[in-house]
């Protein structure tokens, strides 16, 4: 309600519709000329056709249209004129859309000029009236005054939270745009480091390979060997070397200072992603929450980089939960295979510790403090590294082709995560 309030606040008394309310201040005026203090002759028509002229002239010249209509007032009060209460009102207005428009010192001014007006006219009544003069003077200037401002600060306030809102969705915005090319960064990082190492021993077989053949000479069971295999075999070494050398250098260019050198990046090695997930669990549990584990063994089967991708989701989630959960937390992983689908769920109860806001879950992106608190953590984890928050999660398992949903449970929290096992091969490869 407040807020559709302000709304119309900010409709009505907009800068730009000055003139259609100075034109409505006009037509009320002249209503009242005409239906109510209807002037009774020439003199007071005139009058009354001034008021209306600078009230109109206020759509341009706001204090000088005050300042002018006070004069008016006093005019008109000393040739007894009937309109003179019209012309209060008007002058009144007049002081009303200054506050609006402007601060500080001239609409003071304008407030102490028709003050003073509305004194002179009482002037007569002075000095055995004058409490009940200078009350009527703070009431028809000061009342005007106050609502006027009481606009204008209302409508700057709203302007200063709408630039404020502005600016925290942008940056909220670069922040997760930042945390996803952070991600994938780790990502690509991890995935050369992988491809890095199985080029290694590709080079380090094909060495071999040539050693071998080199070795059987003109006396070996082959009868000798074929120049060609030994030109092929030295191809070979060459081009492996030499793309293993790109490689090294592309990594370096995608490693930050302070990261971990290739040889701790993680590599998973075929069938040790369930004794990676126990490992992390036991550190999971040294941090505070009981944690029960379930995982099956059909995920050694897990190919490096989709292994690597379970194990930091498993990380994530259960530092997730041992800084959102109390002391007596507790926290379930489940790692399943589904046919052709890896699922990770973690859910914790809560504990006894303070519990973010339910913000809804969904792929979104906006996850409420749980979010922000884990992207936070993010960029200070240990071990594996490289994770930036739900964000980061989300990015990471979107690169894989997978699902993540994260939410309020009743009680707690829940992490679910859904990869596909294995890329499609193409039947020439089968």
């Amino acid at each position: 309600m407040g807020r559709m309030n302000r709304l119309r606040t900010d409709l009505v008394f907009d800068h730009r519709r000055r003139g259609a309310r100075v034109l409505v201040y006009g037509a009320a005026l002249v209503g009242d000329f005409l239906l109510l203090r209807r002037p009774s002759g020439n003199g007071e028509w005139a009058l009354a056709a001034a008021g209306l002229v600078l009230c109109l002239a206020g759509w341009r010249w706001a204090a000088a249209s005050l300042v002018a209509q006070s004069a008016l007032l006093v005019t008109a009060h000393a040739l007894g004129a009937g309109v003179v209460p019209s012309l209060k009102v008007v002058a009144a207005v007049a002081l009303f859309e200054l506050a609006v428009r402007q601060s500080g010192r001239v609409p003071a001014a304008g407030c102490a000029v028709l003050a003073l007006a509305v004194v002179v006219n009482r002037f007569g009544d002075l000095p055995g009236q004058l409490l009940p003069v200078l009350f009527k003077a703070a009431v028809v200037a000061g009342l005007p005054l106050f609502l006027g401002s009481y606009v204008r600060l209302t409508r700057e306030a709203a302007a200063h939270a709408r630039a404020a809102a502005a600016r925290q969705a942008l940056r909220a915005e670069q922040e997760s745009a930042a945390a996803r090319a952070a991600e994938r960064t780790a990502v690509a990082r991890e995935l050369h480091d992988l491809v890095a190492h199985h080029v290694s021993s590709m080079v380090l077989r094909v060495g071999v390979a040539r050693h071998v053949v080199m070795a059987a000479g003109p006396g070996g069971p082959a009868g000798g060997t074929d120049p060609r295999i030994t030109g092929v075999l030295d191809d070979l070494h060459d081009s492996g070397r030499a793309a293993l050398a790109d490689l090294r250098r592309l990594v370096a260019v995608l490693r930050t200072p302070g990261d971990p050198e290739p040889a701790a990046a993680a590599l998973i090695a075929e069938g040790a992603l369930p004794d990676a997930l126990a490992a992390v669990v036991e550190r999971a549990r040294g941090a505070g929450p009981a944690v029960s584990a379930s995982v099956d063994p059909a995920v050694a089967g897990l190919d490096a980089v989709r292994g690597l991708a379970v194990l930091r989701l498993a990380q994530e989630g259960l530092a997730n939960a041992a800084r959102h959960g109390g002391p007596g937390a507790r926290a379930e992983l489940s790692v399943r295979m589904d046919g052709g689908t890896v699922r990770l769920t973690i859910r914790d109860d809560g504990g006894e510790g303070p519990r973010p806001p339910a913000p809804g879950s969904g792929h979104d992106g906006h996850d409420g403090d749980r979010d922000g608190a884990a992207g936070a953590r993010g960029g200070r984890s240990g071990g594996a590294g490289g994770g930036h928050g739900l964000i980061g999660m989300r990015e990471r398992v979107a690169l894989l082709g997978g699902t993540l949903d994260a939410g309020p449970a009743d009680p707690g929290w829940r992490l679910t995560a859904e990869l596909p096992a294995a890329v499609p091969v193409p039947e020439a490869r089968r």
